[in-house]
Formats: structure tokens, sequence, C-alpha cells
């Protein structure tokens, strides 16, 4: 049973703002590669279309598009965006992982 995918609201505004200035694209892609020391790795894209084997769902009002095979590392997740210093980042919450590497950068489940 999926979940979903969610947006606080911080990176919905992240995210909207960023959509604006670019001036065209649906919403949010989230996927996953393998890679790092643990596993997968996040990756963060905007969504210029929609494809036959996407997921979509809606949070605060922004649309994140999800491929399928992603599905199973990524329901449930929540993405934020925080802002630390002069760093700003997307950072996930995601419910699958098991354990994260010492760098932050990739994940296992």
């Amino acid at each position: 049973m999926n979940t979903g995918i969610s947006l606080t609201p911080a990176a919905a505004e992240r995210v909207r703002n960023q959509l604006a200035g670019r001036g065209h694209g649906l919403g949010l892609r989230l996927g996953v590669k393998e890679t790092g020391c643990s596993g997968f790795s996040y990756v963060v894209n905007f969504a210029d279309n929609a494809q036959p084997e996407d997921a979509v769902y809606e949070s605060q009002g922004v649309r994140i598009y999800v491929d399928r095979a992603n599905l199973k590392l990524l329901d449930g997740t929540q993405v934020d965006f925080v802002r630390e210093g002069l760093n700003e980042a997307f950072q996930f919450d995601n419910p699958n992982v098991k354990a994260e590497c010492g760098c932050g950068e990739s994940f296992t489940v």
C-alpha cells in the first residue's frame, strides 16, 4: 500500500519559487540511483513532462513525479528544505532507510 511522497511547507515553497524562476515545469521529480558507500542516493530534478511510468503525488500544492520503479525505496518519504548558515539543501525523512553512510550522501534499505 503506497502512502505517497510529501513536502513540508518549506520544501514546497522552494520548489514553487524555483519553478517560477525557471518559467516552466510541472513540479518536482524525485528518484534514487545506485551509488555511494551505502547503496542509494536521492536524485532531485524538475519535472518538465510526465512519463507513462510516473506515479504522481500532490503535496502543499506541488506535484511530485516518481518513477514507479523507485516507489518501494521512496514510499512514505517526506521532503524538507533546510537552511543552515550559508548551506541549504533538501532533506529526506524516508521510513524505508535502514542505515545511512557517515557522509550522509547515501542510504541502505
